[in-house]
């Protein structure tokens, strides 16, 4: 039985390096499309050659490596767990939200069982985040208060998308 556990952890460092792999090109693409409008500096958004993000990449990549080589691993895992069960629940509510105010748009593809299943991704993740240490609420909340922090202090006056509703609502009140 010894052999089956170098399947395991054959297959677990192959699970692992493709799920970091992923969450780098998320954060990348995030990042991205936040320095296009503004919301951080747009100098991120410049792109090489091929058309790819390569400020940005580089940049998440030192953050990562560096974030790596100086906490531990455990820490690292909850912190990720915590703020990938936040977006489910943010896309999640996001789905029917969008479903019920803009039923108008159009989609490449439509979510089957909207509510129900929407809904249930929400309790899910609730549930699982429930499961996490006090410690990691307690950076959760620090995280949220220095990303709000950023959004007003910065964010909030240099997004196209801002900048463009502010226009349009001056010009409404005209």
């Amino acid at each position: 039985m010894y052999w089956a556990s170098g399947i395991i952890s054959v297959g677990a460092l192959a699970g692992l390096t493709t799920v970091v792999m992923v969450l780098m090109l998320g954060q990348c693409r995030v990042l991205f499309a936040m320095a296009r409008d503004g919301l951080v500096p747009r100098q991120l958004a410049k792109t090489g050659s091929r058309g790819t993000p390569v400020r940005v990449t580089v940049l998440v990549a030192v953050l990562v490596a560096t974030t790596a080589s100086v906490f531990p691993i455990t820490k690292l895992e909850e912190m990720v767990n915590v703020g990938t069960l936040f977006a489910f629940i943010l896309v999640s509510a996001g789905v029917v939200v969008l479903r019920r105010t803009r039923p108008d748009l159009q989609r490449g593809f439509t979510a089957p069982w909207v509510p129900l299943l929407p809904i249930a991704a929400v309790c899910a993740c609730l549930w699982l985040m429930l499961n996490l240490t006090a410690l990691t609420w307690i950076r959760f909340g620090i995280w949220l208060v220095a990303g709000t922090a950023i959004y007003v202090g910065y964010g909030r006056r240099h997004s196209a998308q801002g900048l463009r509703q502010a226009r349009e609502s001056a010009t409404r009140r005209c």
